[in-house]
């Protein structure tokens, strides 16, 4: 999947939890990336984590590619089976989300914004797609910021076992009012 944004083109491609996981060791363990809860994971742990992601059917990941070079993780999940199980009352049609943008010493103006918005048209672009769940730690604003500008509403609070997290939804219709973009 292709989408052409303020920031030029982002693609998806299949994650290779071996040929990638070196990339992703050095953009998990940033300290940017204090919300992925990777800091002091080895390199070992980066591809073992993804590999047991790829051999799931209910989790997947995406590495997304701005002008063809790595830029972002994209993960998606069946949070009846994942992340959420016990935590709320999924509904058919569910989706749950994380996505990481790689640190970078050239910040690009409202990229991370792009990226946010070229996933979540991604998810919608299947149709079985009703709804994006995430579950973001309660302290971080920024991404919280972030979902809202995509059409995110926070229902409440959780605890989940390694964070206290805002459990937020966006459907379709919501996701088209906040960007304009068609899903």
């Amino acid at each position: 999947m292709s989408t052409t944004t303020t920031v030029g083109p982002l693609t998806l491609r299949p994650l290779d939890p071996l040929k990638d996981a070196e990339l992703l060791h050095t953009w998990v363990t940033h300290p940017k990336a204090a919300f992925w809860m990777m800091q002091e994971a080895k390199l070992e742990d980066v591809e073992r984590a993804y590999m047991e992601i790829a051999a799931d059917e209910h989790h997947h990941a995406l590495l997304g590619l701005h002008d063809g070079e790595p830029a972002f993780l994209m993960e998606y999940y069946d949070p009846a089976h994942r992340e959420l199980v016990g935590l709320y009352e999924p509904q058919p049609g569910d989706v749950g989300m994380h996505f990481l943008v790689a640190p970078t010493d050239r910040p690009v103006h409202g990229f991370t914004r792009a990226v946010i918005t070229a996933v979540m048209a991604h998810l919608f672009t299947d149709p079985a797609t009703v709804r994006v769940v995430v579950e973001p730690d309660v302290s971080n604003q920024a991404v919280h910021a972030l979902n809202e500008a995509v059409g995110f509403v926070p229902e409440r609070e959780i605890q989940k076992p390694e964070k206290k997290a805002l459990l937020s939804f966006c459907t379709r219709e919501q996701f088209v009012a906040a960007t304009g973009v068609a899903a």
